[in-house]
């Protein structure tokens, strides 16, 4: 193996590529990545850089030293356009064609959007580009909407109400979250927003965006409600970037369908957003939009690729965390699909305690907020161990 292409110039598609050479690979890298930046951090932009704690430049992955210590044929700008598996190439953007020997695909996700988002003043958070321009029109006294209560729409409200911005975030749900985390997390974190000043408008969805001179001016409500606004976010969750695959002859299912080694065909891997594979250790297939998960699907890919014949499952216990109105929350395992949450520790009241979840009989999950890292280490452990939800819980 001479030739390895990785696409995908992401968190992933970085640990994929430093991890070939930590293991000893000396062939060529071709990374290639659609933005023209270097690798950089994406949790940053709806917090640090929403809120202007930080500048662009330090949500950047590597310095520039170690990048070229990489020595990777780095093709920043253009993006994967096409795969022929049969004849291992795959053909850029730009019309360039890269031949290859193992293959990682790791070219994440993008925003789900509607079809007013291309109207002035709608904005989507997915680039640095897309922070950049909605922190420029964040300010004291200026009326934001989010549509959509996830994790991203929930981030933007609490940096945009740290700013001082009016906030309205808007949600079909009875509660935000509640579909992943359970009733009554779902409860606490709307009773946060609202006590931070967020106007959470929930079971209500979007009717039209209202305009002036072509610009949005309001969101009209289902209910019938008029929300004026200066700029509009929409948070609706997000889409695999696989259409440049659709001719390869993979398997594609909300993501490329991969088995527990992060194989899609024999020499092609995936990683990161975009990668739908096998979880041994929870006996389901899954697609996982968090950073942890993207920097430690690459590395493994990457192991597998170079030593085929003596693949290693990758069975992690997924961890996710977000900062809300000063809040950490900070998960570990796979919450969806659950049939029981119970707090174990702590308390709602207090707004300090941990959540166990259990789907059959096993403990699939645990969440905290406001509780010190150390409160969960043990609920992590138990997670990998597959433990009986009675043992622990009792």
């Amino acid at each position: 193996m001479r030739r390895i292409v990785i696409a995908g110039a992401s968190a992933a598609g970085l640990a994929a590529a430093e991890t070939l050479r930590r293991e000893g690979y000396d062939g060529s890298i071709g990374l290639v990545g659609r933005e023209p930046h270097q690798p950089y951090d994406r949790p940053p932009l709806s917090k640090q850089v929403l809120s202007g704690d930080w500048d662009a430049e330090r949500t950047t992955l590597r310095p520039a030293a170690d990048l070229a210590a990489l020595d990777l044929d780095l093709r920043l700008g253009t993006s994967a356009a096409a795969l022929s598996t049969e004849a291992r190439t795959v053909t850029l953007s730009d019309g360039a064609t890269l031949d290859y020997d193992g293959l990682v695909i790791a070219t994440g996700v993008r925003p789900r959007k509607l079809p007013q988002c291309a109207l002035p003043g709608v904005h989507v958070l997915r680039d640095l580009e897309d922070a950049v321009a909605l922190r420029e029109r964040l300010a004291a006294g200026r009326r934001l909407v989010v549509v959509g209560a996830g994790f991203l729409g929930a981030e933007v409200a609490s940096s945009a109400r740290a700013l001082g911005a009016r906030v309205t975030l808007v949600e079909p749900a009875p509660l935000p979250l509640a579909h992943a985390v359970g009733h009554d997390v779902g409860a606490h974190l709307a009773q946060v927003h609202r006590e931070h000043g967020v106007n959470l408008r929930t079971g209500t969805k979007v009717d039209e965006f209202v305009t002036e001179a072509a610009r949005v001016t309001g969101v009209r409500l289902s209910d019938g409600t008029l929300v004026p606004a200066d700029d509009v976010l929409v948070a609706i969750g997000s889409e695999p970037n696989t259409e440049w695959l659709a001719d390869s002859g993979l398997r594609l299912a909300d993501g490329v369908v991969c088995d527990q080694y992060t194989a899609a065909a024999p020499g092609v891997y995936a990683a990161g957003d975009v990668a739908r594979w096998h979880n041994p250790l929870f006996g389901t297939s899954m697609r996982i939009e968090h950073r942890t998960n993207a920097a430690e699907q690459g590395m493994a890919a990457a192991r597998n690729l170079l030593r085929p014949e003596q693949p290693r499952p990758f069975a992690p216990v997924p961890y996710f965390w977000s900062d809300q109105h000063g809040l950490k929350i900070q998960a570990y395992g796979y919450l969806r699909g659950h049939d029981e949450a119970r707090v174990v520790e702590g308390s709602l009241a207090e707004g300090r305690f941990l959540v166990a979840y259990r789907t059959g009989p096993a403990l699939t999950g645990a969440l905290a907020i406001g509780m010190p890292p150390k409160a969960l280490r043990r609920w992590r452990a138990a997670i990998g161990a597959r433990s009986d939800w009675h043992a622990q819980v009792a």
